[in-house]
């Protein structure tokens, strides 16, 4: 359970099932009150520890700090899922310029910002744009491995899902980096249940 929205330990996307190894919120304080916008799960193939050996036996609050162990479960080629639920309901436009945003930055930085680029980030915006997130609206990514894509797929209270592929390798990569990003994730808590889980993992 994150925030009182469960997540199941497992889900099956295409053909094997992927574990439930991360989860937390995103969330902002605002005159010392906490607000919750996002639950966040994070799906990964458990063959995703044969990728990290070289942190086995590192505690989880020094992986938590370690960007370049995230840099290695970002570019490892596993199956990787996340499935983000809404707490705070927020207008589509707004999530999507929020990502924009951190995606662009992320790009700008590492010289990686093209036209081509900026052209699938306005398409993703796009989708957005017209969605509404109510309370447990549901937005999930899926990252194949080895592919320079991702389906995001949007549901929300029993009307038929909504989805949008994104075929840049760039912008994809940058994606995962918001989520999955080391310090510089969106959320850290996300970021501390998966350095705890993948230590465990790869000490056993």
């Amino acid at each position: 359970m994150v925030d009182e929205i469960a997540f199941p330990p497992q889900i099956t996307t295409t053909s094997k099932p992927l574990s439930l190894l991360g989860h937390g919120i995103t969330d902002i304080e605002i005159h010392f009150l906490q607000i919750k916008f996002t639950a966040i799960g994070v799906y990964l193939e458990p063959q995703v520890v044969s990728h990290l050996q070289q942190w086995k036996g590192k505690p989880g609050n020094e992986l938590k700090e370690n960007d370049d162990f995230f840099e290695t479960l970002v570019s490892a080629p596993v199956e990787k899922f996340l499935r983000v639920v809404v707490i705070k309901e927020i207008k589509g436009s707004q999530y999507g310029t929020q990502l924009e945003g951190a995606v662009r930055d992320r790009l700008a930085a590492d010289d990686k910002y093209e036209e081509e680029e900026e052209e699938a980030l306005e398409k993703l915006v796009e989708f957005f744009q017209s969605k509404y997130l109510k309370k447990n609206s549901i937005i999930t990514y899926h990252f194949p491995p080895n592919s320079p894509t991702a389906e995001i797929v949007f549901s929300t209270e029993g009307k038929e899902d909504a989805k949008f592929k994104v075929e840049n390798g760039n912008v994809v990569e940058m994606i995962q980096k918001w989520y999955l990003g080391g310090t510089r994730g969106v959320s850290p808590t996300t970021i501390a249940s998966l350095a705890n889980n993948l230590s465990a993992e790869l000490s056993k």
